[in-house]
């Protein structure tokens, strides 16, 4: 089938237009260019996804060790230093921890309170962390979805063109023909809803693990330095 507007098109560039991927994205119609602008945001987003989450992927199992020895030992300066130094959620909610239980114990702070305060400001800072590692995936969780609709939408309208043409022109072709040519053109919306929708539900799933395995880090993190900093306050009571 061509498209009406490649007469207007040079000849020597017509071939481009009715060959490939080109001609099929043409033939589908209106719904095609949709999916299209789909597929390039999906692209978008996951590069984007992909190189910020990579930067992300550093093991902290060290780091905790460290942590936790330094504070075994009341250098609560020295392990604030060293999350300071390092880069990723999990040093980053470390950090804020540490700095409120240092500020909270210099102001002479209620043991008994001082705890829960710990806890609570890193649990803020761990919402917004898991936010930030969330930028953009339901942009792809909305892609997934929606392409396959439109692509559905587009066979739809493809169909209805069809059949309409078919009744039109009985008794003028071959009715069989004409019918294997419309649907073949109305399906081809349906195929590109998928290719798009599909990868883009992958990697959506992807993402999600790499974010949920952040998120059992940054959880572990979390317990063992509430762990040490209420051992470093039983000891320094009982020394008082």
């Amino acid at each position: 089938m061509t498209m009406p507007f490649l007469h207007a098109v040079p000849i020597a560039a017509r071939g481009f237009f009715e060959s490939g991927a080109l001609n099929y994205l043409i033939e589908g119609g209106f719904f095609m260019w949709p999916i299209l602008a789909l597929f390039i945001l999906a692209i978008a987003v996951i590069i984007e996804r992909y190189r910020s989450l990579k930067l992300l992927e550093t093991d902290a199992s060290a780091l905790r060790e460290e942590v936790v020895a330094l504070l075994s030992e009341d250098r609560i300066e020295e392990s604030l230093e060293l999350c300071d130094a390092a880069r990723g959620p999990v040093p980053a909610i470390l950090s804020n921890g540490l700095r409120k239980y240092l500020v909270l114990r210099r102001l002479n702070y209620d043991p008994a309170q001082l705890e829960q305060q710990v806890i609570k400001s890193m649990e803020n800072c761990g919402v917004h962390i898991v936010a930030a590692l969330e930028k953009h995936l339901p942009i792809l969780a909305t892609i997934a979805s929606v392409a396959p609709m439109l692509g559905f939408l587009g066979t739809v309208q493809g169909m209805i063109v069809a059949f309409g043409d078919i009744e039109a022109n009985i008794g003028q072709q071959n009715i069989v023909v004409a019918a294997a040519a419309g649907i073949r053109v109305a399906l081809l919306t349906t195929a590109f809803g998928l290719i798009v929708g599909i990868p883009a539900y992958m990697a959506f799933n992807y993402f999600t693990g790499i974010i949920n395995e952040f998120v059992l880090q940054v959880e572990t993190s979390a317990a063992e330095l509430i762990e040490v900093v209420t051992l470093r306050m039983t000891l320094n009571q009982g020394e008082q």
